[in-house]
């Protein structure tokens, strides 16, 4: 079975080797077809460490032009070289008035394509909530989250499906819990169920000021 492309793509030798890997290590690459260039690719369960390679072989083997932000100290060299290579883009907030989600949304609007990957259990050991920024990126750039799952018991990663975030976070967070109906993560105590963190038990999980 070949692995699934990003629209427009074509294979190349790095994303047939990239696929073979994958697949030699039991791991199905799967990429629900998209709505549009763009979306908030949110990854779950993230309980590992590990989890970075199944994820990387699989952007390099899909060809999906996946990228997440980080502070830009981290982009001096050499690290930089590296960050840049798997996908990193440095990210200024002060550019936005100090807002993350805002910092964010400005890059996904000045890109023609571009799937914004996020982990928003915000931790790989365990805890109530799921933290919130990711979907108000969504929200606020008028594009979709695609349920990205990290499944080590069935060996499959990649987007599962997706939600168009109405503004009604409780339901929204419902479809992504459907979604994920199944999946467990490579340590399944650390495992996070996909529900919005309360307002009212942060300030920052409000429009405009969540985190990732």
């Amino acid at each position: 079975m070949s692995s699934p492309l990003w629209p427009g793509q074509q294979h190349s030798l790095g994303s047939r080797l990239a696929a073979r890997l994958l697949r030699a290590a039991g791991w199905t690459a799967l990429l629900a077809t998209p709505p549009g260039p763009k979306f908030i690719a949110a990854a779950a369960p993230h309980t590992s460490n590990a989890d970075f390679w199944p994820g990387l072989f699989w952007k390099w083997s899909t060809r999906i032009p996946l990228h997440f932000v980080a502070k830009r100290e981290l982009f001096r060299f050499p690290i930089g070289v590296f960050m840049r290579a798997v996908g990193g883009m440095p990210l200024d907030r002060r550019r936005a008035g100090g807002n993350f989600v805002d910092a964010v949304v400005s890059v996904i609007d000045r890109e023609r394509e571009i799937i914004m990957l996020v982990a928003p259990e915000g931790t790989r050991s365990g805890g109530q909530y799921w933290k919130t920024g990711f979907y108000f990126m969504a929200l606020k750039a008028g594009i979709p989250i695609g349920v990205t799952i990290l499944d080590w018991q069935h060996r499959r990663v990649g987007v599962i499906g997706y939600v168009t975030p109405t503004g009604d976070i409780e339901a929204d967070f419902a479809e992504i819990r459907a979604l994920l109906s199944g999946v467990r993560g490579r340590r399944p105590e650390n495992e996070i169920e996909a529900y919005p963190r309360p307002a009212d038990l942060s300030g920052s999980e409000r429009p405009g000021r969540a985190p990732l």
